[in-house]
């Protein structure tokens, strides 16, 4: 199909245009104490949000990880939050996200080297820069029925987002270029 058809399905059914579930934002630091205290400090001023940390799941003393060792932080962003903060995410990426970042079902990934490349963020000298992975869920209206408690169920083949049609919407709603 083309993106002319598919544009126009989802205007005639809207229950088939692509929504934005959650953002994921995670910073990896690899080693506990003052840099993930920074990690967390930088990634509460960008979202609005409270991160919590994520653990080793396995010793590396190459690293000097022990397994249980905080090491990551992480922050998911749902509604309003997620959309607002994408916009700024994408402007960070100059507009372009790999082809190759897309999965299947429609969800991407990108990174961002730098923290301070993403528009209002200030540089500041006690916390440095730092980089962050930036991961994208996308699902159409009727996904709760997977989730759900009651009565759960699966959600059939010609409801699943594919890449192409997450790639479309992107293009739309916030004018990424697809390299």
């Amino acid at each position: 199909m083309s993106q002319e058809e598919v544009s126009e399905k989802w205007k005639e059914n809207p229950m088939l245009k692509p929504r934005i579930e959650k953002v994921t934002v995670n910073i990896s630091v690899g080693k506990s104490g003052e840099p993930l205290e920074k990690a967390m400090k930088i990634l509460e001023e960008l979202t609005g949000q409270k991160p919590c940390t994520r653990r080793a799941r396995k010793t590396i003393r190459d690293f000097g990880i022990r397994r249980g060792e905080p090491i990551a932080c992480l922050v998911t962003l749902r509604k309003e939050r997620s959309e607002v903060f994408l916009k700024r995410a994408i402007q960070a990426v100059e507009n372009r996200i790999s082809k190759s970042s897309f999965d299947h079902l429609g969800n991407f990934s990108f990174g961002i080297k730098e923290h301070i490349d993403i528009p209002g963020t200030k540089y500041v000298p006690e916390l440095g820069i730092i980089g962050m992975d930036i991961t994208v869920a996308l699902e159409r209206p009727g996904y709760r029925v997977k989730r759900r408690r009651h009565a759960k169920s699966r959600i059939g083949s010609d409801h699943l987002l594919t890449a192409e049609e997450s790639m479309l919407f992107m293009k739309e709603k916030y004018g990424v270029e697809i390299v």
